[in-house]
């Protein structure tokens, strides 16, 4: 069976001032299956909101992208404008991370969620009214009448994210996009954000790709996990599965630099050197210049990825880390997260 969608070696040049063009992401190939919630980790800058945007056709001025990114089969970057706007506004939502950023701010929350709705001209104003409302309170909001005539900055940040959530969802989409959609809340409110939009997805059988920085989050919400390091995918893995069968060090490293509770260490755990951007990574591995267990091909070649059970990694010495996975895969201190 075909995926829902399917992102298969995408890569994706931005220019820059005086430089030409700069790498922000190598080697991205994933594939969400209809019915799907797959994760999508990492550290920032290393592409994952890039990747969301790819699949938008959401990039900068002057991108250039290479690879290919397919939904039900047809090519995204192959759709015209007609095609693209029909497909953005019928089976696909997207949750951004800052809905005061994404949201007009000299317009009301009515505005915002009426338009996407009736654009594309399949309900009145009474349905499009009836299914607005439905959302509304579906995704915990309250007095939906008033809520509807008030501004984005009348809105609490919470309250925001859930209009936001309520947007992606009023065209009944196949797939969602949920872009670190609880970066800017308080714990609490992560927490009843992230209930919301699991509950719903599952209602509806939507396919979602998940994008986040917390491994437990992701694991929570999705059945997949892939993790992205400098602009590539070094490991997937089924979420149920990450912290048994666990190859690529990086992975690793993240597992365990999280803090457990119950768990007793005189300092956390982290992964020694510094973060590199995508356009920094040279002819060799990404992850050479922190990994704990680095050789000479490892700074030389790539390392392509390799089917292990249960996934994906790639890393050029799978067995030799399967052998050792009792040893500690990360410095003691003195590097960043």
């Amino acid at each position: 069976m075909s995926a829902l969608l399917s992102i298969d070696r995408l890569r994706v040049e931005l220019p820059a001032a005086k430089k030409g063009m700069r790498t922000v992401i190598h080697d991205v190939s994933l594939d969400v299956q209809a019915g799907e919630a797959v994760g999508l980790v990492g550290e920032s800058g290393s592409g994952k909101s890039m990747t969301t945007r790819a699949v938008m056709r959401l990039l900068p001025e002057g991108a250039r992208l290479s690879g290919e990114i397919r939904f039900d089969g047809i090519s995204i970057p192959g759709m015209d404008r007609r095609a693209l706007r029909r497909w953005r506004a019928t089976r696909v939502g997207m949750i951004f991370q800052d809905p005061r950023a994404h949201i007009n701010p000299v317009r009301t929350i009515g505005d915002f969620l009426f338009e996407g709705v009736m654009l594309d001209g399949r309900l009145s104003t009474s349905q499009a009214r009836e299914r607005i409302s439905h959302l509304m309170r579906a995704v915990g909001i309250a007095d939906v009448d008033r809520r509807l005539n008030q501004y984005p900055h009348e809105l609490s940040g919470g309250l925001l994210q859930r209009v936001m959530i309520a947007a992606a969802l009023t065209t009944e989409p196949e797939l969602l996009l949920a872009d670190e959609p609880t970066t800017a809340l308080d714990v609490t409110t992560q927490e009843e954000v992230i209930a919301i939009i699991d509950e719903l997805r599952r209602e509806r059988g939507l396919a979602m790709l998940f994008i986040t920085h917390d491994l437990d989050l992701a694991a929570a919400v999705c059945g997949r996990i892939a993790v992205m390091y400098a602009g590539s995918i070094v490991e997937e893995q089924k979420a149920d599965a990450l912290g048994l069968a666990t190859s690529h060090p990086y992975t690793k490293g993240l597992l365990a630099a999280r803090p457990e509770l119950g768990r007793r260490e005189r300092r956390l755990q982290t992964i020694e050197g510094r973060p590199i951007s995508a356009f920094e990574v040279g002819d060799g591995c990404a992850f050479a210049t922190r990994c704990p267990r680095v050789r000479d091909r490892c700074r030389q070649e790539r390392p392509a990825p390799t089917q292990v059970p249960g996934g994906r990694v790639a890393c050029h010495f799978i067995d030799f880390i399967d052998a050792a996975a009792g040893s500690p895969a990360v410095g003691s201190g003195g590097g960043t997260r």
